[in-house]
């Protein structure tokens, strides 16, 4: 359920008014970062709608409750609630405090007697306002320091809180216009705070974001200077200052760049501060993300490697399978071409499966499209002239890789002695069937997806024995005129594959061979 479900139940308030809040809510650990303190989102349990208020907006119900729907801790200090506070109803004369500041719309400070199991902690109330309604109070409180002076960074930091909480109350923060960003490294208060003026000078520069310019090759102070023209002095990978970094670094928009210098990275923020609609000046967080990018540098180029590795076996292995062609067709025994031949058809199979990973970063393989290939290819090099038609049916889906490689050559094996043995001299169908079951777990809490997997002919038959084998049965020597073929898919089968193969005869004719396969569940992407 949404922390703004309540919002949505009121007639007089709409879809972008929750959307406002989420946006809030999702930003919010700014505010209480510089206003070292904790922050709660409270809506009335009982709104008058606005046609029968007395102001003609949506007001809190005489002597109601509020419902606390977020909260946050500030990671600069202390927390003022030791238990999460959503769900919890504030009532009595806190209630009331937070009903005047709804109703008034301005940011007042709550009494002491108002919030007497706060004490000695101040409460400030910021009613949040969106086109002329209040959609929510928003509380902040702060421990009460009269002992000791504030530090100059203490003062910048809460006035920036106040800065911001103003423009909540006017419904100018946060802004709809800010971009997401998806990489990583978001920086955040504490990581660096430089303040700047309406000009673009910075006011205040904390000492973490001045080591993060001076990582970047800044020497000297920054305090005083217009940060675009410090930021053209760097040594940047780039000349000059491109079009999105530039309105960052004057903070005249909500956006997000990098500045990348010869040896350093950082991420910029820039949160634009407005008081009716002027422009006062901006907040900038910067962060030094030097090591982040160096690790992301490092797993592009590892993926590129293992790429380029699965690109390099597939191609040694293709160029196996090529000389065991040529060698096969030196050779003037039948049988020894044959296994030239069946050794080719193999190693082709394992080929694919490194072919189709050296496309991906993923460790799994879409089977669906590697598996309709090869089972052509195994029809086609088993085939002797005669015509015999192919048909897969089900989605077998993404598999790990290793599984991968059984699979494909166990479905080469099984085709091929299909064609070989079940339509020798004769023409006909071999069908490839895939049946998801549901999914196993095992004890040690591994989850396993189970496939069945048919490969069925509709050749001569092989009467009416029904074998089935699995585990230790699999491991056996081979029975009178059983191949290698076979005693490579009943191993694969209960090693790798932890199922069952079952031989059975088809109506009205044919054979039909079924296994029970079990594959740990893929991963979908890097963990």
């Amino acid at each position: 359920m949404s922390f703004t479900d309540p919002l949505r139940s009121v007639p007089d308030f709409d879809a972008g008014d929750a959307e406002w809040l989420h946006l809030l809510v999702g930003d919010w650990q700014m505010v209480a970062d510089l206003g070292v303190g904790d922050l709660l989102l409270c809506f009335p349990r009982g709104v008058v709608p606005g046609p029968q208020s007395p102001t003609g907006r949506p007001i809190p119900a005489e002597g109601g409750d509020f419902l606390v729907l977020a909260h946050a801790r500030p990671t600069t200090g202390a927390t003022a609630f030791q238990k999460d506070m959503v769900g919890e109803i504030v009532a009595d004369d806190a209630a009331q405090a937070l009903r005047r500041a709804w109703i008034d719309q301005r940011i007042e400070q709550a009494g002491a007697s108002e919030w007497e199991s706060l004490a000695p902690r101040s409460v400030l109330l910021v009613p949040l306002v969106r086109n002329g309604r209040t959609i929510a109070v928003l509380t902040l409180t702060t421990e009460s320091h009269h002992d000791r002076l504030p530090s100059r960074m203490e003062l910048v930091y809460r006035q920036s809180a106040s800065d911001l909480l103003r423009m909540a109350n006017e419904g100018t923060w946060p802004d709809f216009a800010v971009r997401i960003d998806s990489r990583r490294g978001a920086p955040r208060v504490g990581d660096g705070l430089i303040r700047l003026d309406t000009d673009g000078v910075v006011e205040f520069c904390s000492p973490n974001g001045l080591s993060t310019f001076r990582r970047l090759g800044l020497h000297g102070d920054i305090t005083g200077q217009n940060l675009v023209r410090a930021a053209r002095q760097l040594p940047l990978n780039a000349p000059g200052v491109d079009e999105t970094l530039a309105p960052v670094l004057a903070g005249t928009m909500p956006w997000r760049a990098e500045l990348s210098a010869v040896k350093a990275s950082a991420t910029l923020r820039a949160i634009p501060l407005r008081r009716g609609g002027e422009r006062t000046g901006a907040l900038i967080l910067c962060r030094d993300v030097t090591e982040l990018r160096r690790r992301d540098l490092q797993l592009v180029s590892k993926d590129a490697t293992i790429r380029e590795i699965h690109h390099r076996v597939k191609n040694n292995l293709q160029t196996v399978s090529a000389l065991l062609r040529l060698q096969s067709r030196r050779m003037n025994s039948p049988e020894g071409r044959n296994g030239l031949q069946q050794a080719m058809r193999r190693v082709s199979s394992i080929a694919r499966v490194h072919e189709s990973l050296s496309h991906e970063i993923s460790e799994d393989v879409d089977f669906d499209d590697l598996i309709r290939h090869q089972v052509q290819l195994a029809v086609e090099t088993a085939s002797a002239g005669q015509h015999v038609r192919t048909a897969v049916h089900g989605h077998f889906g993404r598999l790990p890789s290793k599984s991968a490689t059984s699979v494909a050559l166990v479905v080469n094996e099984l085709v091929a002695n299909a064609v070989e043995h079940g339509l020798k001299d004769r023409s006909g169908t071999v069908e490839l069937s895939v049946r998801h079951l549901e999914d196993e777990v095992s004890d040690s809490g591994t989850t396993y997806v189970v496939l069945e997997i048919a490969i069925e002919d509709d050749g001569r038959g092989m009467g009416d024995t029904v074998i089935e084998e699995s585990g230790v049965s699999a491991y056996r020597p081979p029975s009178e005129g059983e191949g290698l073929g076979m005693q490579i898919v009943r191993t694969l089968v209960a090693s790798e594959l932890r199922g069952v193969i079952r031989w059975q005869p088809r109506e009205p004719q044919g054979t039909s061979v079924v296994i029970t396969a079990r594959f740990p569940q893929p991963h979908t992407g890097r963990g």
